[in-house]
């Protein structure tokens, strides 16, 4: 009955030694796991980094090529409105009746089409 009572007991011993065998290997197993989801993780916080970094350059050179157009617009604006008001006040110099009749005749029509549409419309 020792004998019985004692191979009882290597075998429990060797299986629990197995079975702590198993739980360290799982263990290990599970530590690698979450290793390789940590270094993913950071892979992908790097790549995403790199990609945020990449959109804030390209942002911020739309912006600056958004902002020289706009100054580019308004310089041209600017020449044009000058140039036609210089060229207003060369016609108005060299034809001053004509210029009159003409600005009678826009402030004319300007004040019918104001009073046409102002009028209340009854249907």
């Amino acid at each position: 009955m020792n004998t019985a009572v004692n191979e009882l007991g290597k075998d429990v011993s060797a299986l629990a030694n197995t079975a702590s065998q198993t739980a360290e290997g799982a263990m290990r197993l599970a530590q690698q796991g979450a290793n390789r989801v940590a270094d993913g993780v950071n892979e992908v916080r790097a790549q995403s980094g790199a990609a945020f970094k990449h959109l804030a350059r390209d942002t911020e050179m739309l912006a600056q090529h958004s902002k020289e157009a706009l100054r580019e617009g308004v310089d041209h604006l600017r020449e044009r409105s000058l140039r036609t008001r210089d060229s207003a006040a060369a016609y108005i110099e060299h034809e001053p009746i004509k210029s009159v009749l003409i600005a009678a005749a826009v402030g004319a029509a300007v004040m019918g089409l104001l009073t046409m549409f102002s009028r209340p419309r009854h249907h």
